[in-house]
């Protein structure tokens, strides 16, 4: 499976470009900003990419959806909680002194244990709330990697202080949905580097 990250976005969210290297169909992940880098990585592999999907609503994560939608022609796939979240994009970041464009509506949306494939490579949608309602984990079992949005970083979890954030239903989560995972299955987060299940159930301070 071909699978590259590139920070993006004036936060440096990590957005992630995973693909079939048979098919050459893939998906990109949260395309917070910086599309033009976005394109430029799928070009270069030659992708057909078949959906664009936030792991959850916040505007550092979906603030390039506009620009990657059209660009690549695919659909749109967020959790249906954090759907209303795509129209104020642009007003939230705004409070943040950030320029970004509202999203596109989505064209379907991530369901708790639904599976995605393209290509020969399949995903299960974990929806993992807490730091946002509608927050979402994608694991890849064949691979042993899970793409962790703002749910679970290395040494730390996602921020709930803001709307529709709860810090007890976010250990929930991932005490339920992650922690449940292989240990050796490798967690790539939204912001910074990547870990491992079985180093965060042994080391993350929260748990």
């Amino acid at each position: 499976m071909l699978f590259e990250s590139l920070p993006v976005g004036p936060l440096s969210v990590n957005c992630f470009v995973i693909a079939c290297p048979t098919t050459h169909e893939g998906i990109v992940v949260d395309p917070g900003g910086d599309v033009e880098q976005i394109v430029e990585l799928v070009r270069k592999h030659q992708l057909t990419i078949r959906a664009v999907i936030n792991t959850h609503g916040h505007f550092d994560h979906i603030g390039g959806n506009q620009q990657a939608v059209a660009a690549f022609g695919a659909g749109l796939m967020i959790h249906r909680d954090d759907e209303p979240m795509l129209q104020r994009c642009a007003e939230v970041a705004r409070n943040y002194g950030i320029q970004c464009q509202n999203s596109p509506p989505a064209d379907s949306f991530l369901e708790d244990g639904a599976e995605i494939s393209f290509g020969t490579c399949h995903l299960k949608v974990l929806h993992t709330p807490g730091h946002t309602r509608g927050g979402c984990c994608l694991y890849f079992e064949k691979e042993r990697l899970v793409v962790t949005g703002d749910t679970l970083f290395a040494d730390s979890i996602g921020c709930t202080d803001l709307p529709g954030g709860s810090h007890q239903q976010l250990l929930d989560s991932i005490t339920s949905k992650l922690f449940t995972l292989p240990d050796d299955v490798t967690a790539y987060p939204g912001h910074g580097v990547s870990t491992t299940i079985g180093y965060e159930k042994a080391n993350n301070p929260y748990f």
